[in-house]
């Protein structure tokens, strides 16, 4: 039986939101994944390193999951919830989480480490990058790209400006890193196809990626979420498109 509008959207305004963790979508949303494996590559370098930082690790769950980590290892964090998530999850591991508010500079001395990392950080500080790496060491980094779910994003909020579509692009990451003077080895980008299958997916995305649709609110958007709830009934699953790009660069 068709679950009604109310119960959907109630479900998804009690969810959990601590962690980085997107499995109460499983079965409600799916999300293409970047042919390159993040995590993979993830683990590749952080077996070769030997001093490393996750920058905004979230939960700790993409840095727990990537396998063996280096003798001297650091993650930082601005949410207090999601640091005392990442510190249950990665004090065992051997890695240390330091409560960041995200903002410069970054809580490290110069050059302490051979390996930078970061997956989908809101906001990349390029100079604290170079000045906590150690010559011949790299930033290795997903990131999302310009207009990433912007299907779903002007459905709420109309039509968006140029410059605001281009927001995060790949290029633009490279002229910073370089300005920063890190050599950019490798940057490519995908787009990634999305699927909403049912409205509580869509308010319990917007309450955890709250930089979408700033302020959201079930009370600020009902109307609009009820057509949807409509609309996804008559139609199937609402389509949008994630942009990812992977971004490595080295300290010469």
């Amino acid at each position: 039986m068709t679950r009604s509008f109310e119960d959907l959207v109630a479900e998804a305004e009690a969810a959990p939101m601590e962690g980085w963790d997107f499995s109460w979508l499983d079965g409600r949303a799916t999300e293409q994944r970047p042919s390159w494996g993040y995590q993979r590559l993830l683990g590749e370098r952080l077996g070769r390193a030997s001093a490393a930082l996750d920058v905004q690790t979230g939960g700790g769950e993409v840095l727990a999951g990537a396998g063996k980590l280096p003798p001297l290892t650091a993650a930082t964090e601005s949410w207090p919830p999601n640091v005392a998530k990442a510190t249950r999850l990665l004090h065992p591991l051997g890695a240390v989480v330091v409560h960041d508010e995200d903002e410069p500079p970054l809580p490290f001395g110069d050059a302490a480490f051979d390996l930078v990392v970061s997956r989908h950080p809101v906001t990349v500080w390029w100079e604290e990058i170079g000045r906590v790496l150690r010559p011949g060491g790299t930033y290795f980094s997903q990131q999302v790209g310009p207009a990433s779910v912007f299907e779903l994003v002007e459905y709420f909020l109309g039509p968006q400006p140029e410059e605001v579509r281009r927001a995060r692009h790949p290029q633009d990451a490279r002229r910073a890193a370089e300005a920063a003077g890190l050599e950019v080895v490798d940057l490519r980008a995908e787009s990634l196809r999305t699927e909403f299958l049912d409205v509580g997916a869509v308010v319990w995305f917007l309450r955890k990626v709250i930089w979408m649709v700033p302020g959201f609110t079930v009370d600020a958007y009902r109307d609009r979420l009820r057509e949807l709830h409509g609309r996804i009934a008559e139609e199937g699953p609402f389509v949008a498109h994630t942009t990812r790009f992977l971004i490595e660069a080295r300290k010469p």
